[in-house]
């Protein structure tokens, strides 16, 4: 064999050594880019708030020399994805198209709202969502192939927020109709948010501390384990706004005929029946994965600590429970998320929550209003993913 067909064969030889190859994903990402651009609407334009749309192409969205400029920045971003390998050349690729492209649909809002008119309604269109989703495909994974650790994936979920605080602060979205439904309902908004917040974090602290120790009692004693995983699979098979309309009676006749448990808020609508189904939607994921950690945790490291002297609770406390650490953090992100999703369908009960503004805006037809709540939820799943991931990474560090 010739040393060039020798080094043709080489994985990774010429051109793949310069970073320079047809990338698959990446030409996946360019053609979504240029139907964005080029074919879907970037904005539509309402004359008010209630009225159908006029969809609006990015060329007619903005002044022609920035339309231009935002078209050859995405342009030149495709061309990234589809032929540069590098990790850290797509990852500042896509971060740079974001920042081009994120303000230009606030900059898309000034230009097309009539001066003086406070009626117009400007919101986002499928073409920039679709574009918006491309860059962060391209993001997502350069930041997989750079497989950053969990400290740099906290840093990264950092700057991300410091980004659209900027963004949110120097007022370039601030003539989008979705800032302007926000502007209305700022207070009720913060309200809500704290709502939600509640009943996630809270039926997911509660269920942490029903669920730990009954995971322990079923990991100890085999004949709780199956009716006690079978009963909360049952649980979680309900659909969500049936196991709200269950609760609802028995806590109202509580409510009725105990005086305090309606002095602390208990009522057959409202928080009350959505924090309790939520609670026990979250049980069945923290038993089992404490039941499975603590399962999978090796015989001879429990016979060594036994050898050691140490007592049946040091053994569960001291090596058991740390060893099993991450499995259980595992069930606890994954209810985390869950609820946080699932405590937007509270409010069609009365719960609160973000799921106020999007079943307004539903009843409404107001989409903005919808994204009001829908676009807050999303962010908070997401954040809650990566920072718990990072925890259970670094979990996983401590038990090796």
């Amino acid at each position: 064999m010739t040393t060039s067909s020798a080094r043709a064969s080489v994985p990774g030889a010429s051109p793949f050594r310069l970073g320079v190859s047809f990338d698959r994903l990446g030409s996946v990402i360019a053609l979504l880019a240029g139907i964005s651009v080029f074919v879907l609407p970037f904005v539509t334009y309402r004359a008010n708030r209630i009225v159908s749309g006029e969809p609006r192409l990015l060329l007619h969205a903005l002044p022609t020399t920035v339309a231009v400029a935002v078209m050859g920045a995405v342009v030149a971003v495709a061309l990234v994805a589809v032929f540069i390998r590098w990790p850290t050349v797509r990852l500042t690729a896509a971060a740079l198209g974001l920042v081009v492209v994120v303000p230009a649909v606030g900059l898309s809002a000034g230009f097309m709202t009539p001066t003086g008119n406070n009626f117009a309604r400007i919101s986002p269109a499928s073409g920039f969502w679709l574009l918006t989703l491309a860059l962060g495909l391209l993001v997502a994974d350069s930041l997989t192939r750079l497989r950053f650790g969990p400290w740099a994936r906290l840093g990264a979920l950092v700057i991300a927020a410091v980004a659209v605080a900027i963004l949110l602060v120097s007022g370039a979205w601030h003539n989008l109709s979705l800032l302007k439904e926000y502007a209305t309902r700022a207070d009720s908004f913060w309200r809500e948010a704290d709502q939600h917040i509640f009943l996630s974090l809270g039926s997911v602290a509660a269920a942490a501390a029903v669920g730990l120790p009954l995971g322990v009692l079923c990991h100890r004693v085999r004949a709780v384990r199956g009716p006690t995983l079978q009963v909360l699979n049952i649980v979680q098979t309900i659909p969500s706004i049936a196991l709200f309309g269950m609760l609802m009676v028995p806590l109202g006749f509580l409510a009725a005929n105990v005086p305090a448990a309606a002095a602390i808020g208990i009522r057959g609508i409202g928080a009350a029946p959505a924090f309790v189904a939520l609670f026990l939607y979250a049980l069945l994921p923290i038993v089992a994965n404490t039941v499975v950690g603590l399962d999978q945790v090796p015989a001879n490291v429990v016979d060594a600590a036994r050898g050691m002297g140490m007592s049946r609770r040091q053994r569960l406390t001291q090596v058991k429970i740390p060893l099993a650490l991450p499995i259980i953090l595992t069930g606890i992100r994954i209810v985390l998320v869950q609820n946080l999703g699932l405590a937007t369908v509270a409010a069609l009960i009365g719960g609160g929550g973000f799921g106020t503004f999007v079943f307004q805006g539903v009843g409404q037809t107001a989409m903005d209003l919808v994204l009001l709540g829908a676009i807050p939820t999303v962010a908070l799943s997401f954040a809650a993913a990566v920072i718990l991931d990072a925890v259970i990474d670094l979990a996983g560090r401590v038990r090796k």
